[in-house]
């Protein structure tokens, strides 16, 4: 290396600043009522007589709010201004960054249900700052598998059940089962066991053995394909609390710039892996740096240091 980098030490100047506001609590508390805030206009919105008498107020404050959420962007933008490519591997920077930059598009302008969709979504950022809903929206996402699996068997179950509700029932209670659509509506309403009863005693008058074909139905439907479900959720819910007790044995604080990709649903050991390898090349390069300019200071021919650093 012949000469220093203004650049990259500027570069490692605004990061360490910017890095320090992100990091404080009030700046979290004040973006989380930001976020309060928000909601609260888009309910105030949906009053048209308030909407209407103080519709300029309302879009004043909805501006503040973007204005103040993109200040928040950049700020953590600016944080990863030394390596920019951890930014992008934490999930929840990328939704953030989607979800306050969507705001700035002339199409999504525009359409007022695309905007409003759009400020809604802001909401769910409440969860960079809350734990426990982190955890739930963690499980929630890791029980999508499970969860595909369990409907696909419950429509099975409905299907077949409707097919022989069809058979047994069309004739005398076409209503209910005059076809396989509205048999498998009605069977489907009876899994919350709401109006069982009813439905008990009129296929009695039908037949006795409607007993059986009803008692089997809410033994499977009812218990063991919705404690199944359950199941599916506690043991995601399990996954996702572990994730974040092994996010909080990280030293660096969950949200922070710092923190990595550790605390959300995002990349494994080998993203932290290239996290901490750009680390070191960045204070390699800093090392560098400041050699070169003491170099420079005493007079002596710059050392080129690039092949002794050249490693991960």
């Amino acid at each position: 290396m012949t000469n220093p980098r203004p650049a990259g030490r500027g570069r490692m100047k605004l990061a360490a600043r910017c890095r320090v506001a992100t990091e404080a609590p009030a700046f979290g508390l004040v973006v989380f009522c930001a976020i309060l805030f928000n909601a609260a206009l888009m309910g105030a919105e949906t009053y048209s007589g308030l909407a209407h008498d103080h519709q300029q107020l309302l879009r004043a404050a909805e501006d503040c709010c973007l204005a103040l959420f993109t200040l928040e962007m950049l700020l953590r933008l600016g944080a990863f201004a030394d390596r920019p490519k951890a930014f992008f591997r934490d999930p929840w920077n990328l939704f953030d960054l989607a979800v306050v930059a969507s705001a700035f598009l002339p199409l999504v302008r525009e359409n007022a249900t695309l905007l409003r969709l759009l400020r809604l979504a802001r909401v769910l950022r409440t969860a960079r700052f809350l734990p426990h809903l982190r955890i739930l929206l963690i499980a929630v996402g890791r029980s999508l598998p499970g969860t595909a699996s369990f409907l696909f068997v419950g429509a099975l179950v409905l299907y077949v059940y409707a097919m022989i509700g069809w058979v047994c029932f069309a004739g005398s209670d076409p209503g209910h089962y005059g076809s396989v659509g509205r048999a498998m509506l009605t069977l489907f309403l009876l899994t919350t066991l709401d109006g069982l009863t009813d439905a008990v005693r009129a296929g009695l008058e039908i037949s006795r053995l409607s007993i059986l074909y009803y008692a089997s139905y809410a033994l499977l439907a009812s218990f063991v394909l919705v404690n199944v479900l359950i199941g599916v959720v506690l043991n995601s819910l399990d996954e996702a609390r572990e994730i974040e007790e092994a996010a909080d044995r990280n030293p660096k604080r969950p949200g922070s710039p710092t923190a990595g990709p550790a605390h959300g649903p995002g990349p494994g050991p080998d993203a932290g892996t290239a996290d901490v390898k750009e680390r070191i090349a960045t204070a390699r390069r800093a090392l560098d740096e400041i050699e070169a300019g003491l170099d420079a200071a005493d007079g002596r021919p710059p050392r080129r240091l690039e092949a002794s650093h050249s490693g991960p």
